[in-house]
């Protein structure tokens, strides 16, 4: 099913066979309910990254020295929410069968439900980290229940109780607040309790999930669902290498929406933001 990439992020361009790490991009975001234009996220990041270096001065690590195929964007459909996560399923299971780690980009954050649902096949006791500013813990948005707003309810549908923990937060009803104390393990507004989290889950395998709108919008305005009272990039950035030290099996960056951003900037700091998480998470190997 796959084959070289024209276009692929910086440094992402080993064979299927001799990855370690696969990028693909799932542009997908019809279930938004604020701005559209998430759809056009991976293609931005993959394009723009070639303003970056390969080279990480935060972690000393270049991502010409791990092994990572991009696998370019999925085509899916825009009109059909159940036949476009089928269609990430298959390719999260392609990825996991061949013993490899799905590094998925979106795309709205639906798409981490697609992702997730064939992870926990192979991990039953999958744990998920969540950044996010929202808690995306409706149990239906106006009657859907598979919609951006909802993607945690469906994953805590799968993991169940005490396996999600979110970070972060800082917008949601009061409903889900109240679903999260006795569901989820929630840290609002921040990172505070990142360190012990990662202490607590060594060893258990973890899906990561990286919603962008946890970042300020002075810092990241290119997003369809702008939340003030974030995080900077320096508190993400270090959150991130926090979590080089659990074992990550999947993860996912979402929610880059570039045409709110004109002056490139969100897609700059999207491009940084998956070169350091590709970065941490690349000595994950033995343990996928």
């Amino acid at each position: 099913m796959w084959n070289r990439n024209v276009e692929t992020f910086i440094g992402c361009d080993k064979d299927f066979q001799d990855a370690d790490i696969v990028i693909f991009g799932a542009p997908f975001d019809s279930t938004t309910s604020y701005r559209p234009g998430a759809r056009f996220g991976s293609k931005s990041i993959r394009s723009e990254s070639f303003g970056l270096e390969t080279y990480s001065p935060y972690q000393d690590k270049d991502i010409n020295e791990i092994d990572v195929f991009d696998g370019g964007d999925l085509e899916l459909c825009f009109g059909d929410t159940v036949a476009a996560l089928s269609a990430i399923s298959e390719t999260v299971k392609e990825i996991i069968t061949n013993n490899k780690l799905p590094f998925m980009i979106g795309g709205e954050h639906l798409v981490t439900f697609g992702a997730v649902r064939e992870m926990v096949c192979k991990y039953p006791d999958l744990q998920i980290v969540h950044f996010d500013a929202h808690t995306d813990l409706r149990d239906d948005y106006l009657g859907a229940k598979l919609s951006h707003a909802t993607v945690i309810r469906r994953c805590h549908d799968l993991v169940g109780d005490g396996k999600i923990v979110q970070f972060g937060i800082r917008s949601g009803e009061k409903a889900e607040f109240e679903f999260a104390k006795y569901h989820t393990i929630f840290h609002p507004f921040n990172f505070h309790g990142l360190e012990n989290v990662v202490e607590q889950l060594q060893g258990k395998p973890v899906y990561f999930t990286l919603d962008l709108d946890i970042l300020d919008p002075s810092v990241f305005p290119g997003t369809g669902t702008p939340e003030a009272g974030g995080v900077s990039f320096i508190q993400l950035l270090n959150a991130i290498i926090s979590l080089g030290r659990l074992n990550i099996v999947g993860c996912d960056v979402v929610e880059l929406a570039p045409i709110y951003d004109q002056s490139g900037s969100s897609t700059a700091v999207a491009c940084k933001i998956v070169r350091e998480l590709l970065l941490a998470i690349s000595n994950q190997k033995e343990n996928i």
